[in-house]
């Protein structure tokens, strides 16, 4: 039998070899096991706040306020210019004449500039079967109409949504992958309200003709800027997050509960 005294000799030795053996280097190629990295939440609002916030992140580093910034509006009101020139040539006409017929001198000249663009809330919703999800991608931008001589006649805020379908596809060889499907600018949600204005012109005439035009060309001008890009977003996606979505969207289940 150990005596007390001979225990504690023999702890006191054990504690001293561990300390020494921790101290030791470690062989080459060898190293400590590192801290397992928990994994990221896979929960249903976990899910929808990942897509819309890689979209956003997405859309915006791919360009998008610049794109919306550098809109060639004044190119495409011009008489002739654009894919419908006859139908927006007689527009634009009709707003030249209203505009210089209140402030002579004009010679037909407006400057239409975009400023202050902005990508507000992204929304999502799923389709009734599962199978799809709807991404709203609210716009806005500030609209400036100027002239040479008279300088800033009217300041416009223009808000507008685009949205996108997203489906879920898996290949030949098993490998699944989100894809854009429909996209479109959503019916009605063009909204166009005046910020400033020169008080001594017609304004609210003025601003009727330019939202008549506007409503025919922005829409379809922004959306076929937009779509595009978050065709481009789409691919740069977190894979386990895509994965993810797409097992769902695959097998009908819910999971879009509130963004």
């Amino acid at each position: 039998m150990f005596s007390i005294g001979g225990l504690l000799v023999f702890c006191g030795l054990l504690a001293q070899t561990t300390a020494q053996l921790g101290a030791l280097p470690l062989p080459v190629g060898q190293a400590l096991p590192l801290a397992v990295t928990p994994a990221l939440p896979s929960g249903p609002t976990d899910l929808a706040k990942g897509l819309t916030s890689g979209l956003s992140n997405g859309l915006l580093s791919g360009g998008l306020l610049g794109i919306l910034e550098n809109l060639p509006l004044l190119d495409i009101l011009k008489p002739g210019g654009g894919t419908s020139g006859g139908l927006l040539g007689g527009l634009v006409g009709g707003l030249l004449e209203k505009v210089t017929s209140v402030i002579p001198g004009l010679d037909n000249i407006i400057d239409l500039k975009v400023t202050d663009p902005q990508l507000l809330e992204l929304g999502l919703v799923q389709s009734p079967d599962g199978h799809r999800l709807y991404v709203t991608i609210p716009l806005g931008l500030k609209l400036g109409v100027k002239t040479p001589l008279v300088g800033s006649l009217l300041e416009l805020a223009v808000k507008l949504n685009i949205t996108a379908e997203l489906l879920a596809v898996k290949d030949k060889q098993d490998r699944i992958h989100l894809v854009l499907g429909d996209c479109t600018h959503s019916p009605g949600s063009l909204h166009i309200s005046l910020l400033d204005g020169l008080g001594s012109l017609p304004i609210q005439s003025l601003l009727d003709s330019l939202t008549g035009v506007l409503n025919k060309v922005l829409p379809e001008l922004v959306q076929g800027k937009v779509c595009p890009l978050v065709n481009g977003v789409l691919s740069q996606l977190d894979v386990t997050l895509v994965h993810d979505i797409v097992n769902k969207l695959i097998h009908g289940l819910e999971f879009v509960i509130k963004v």
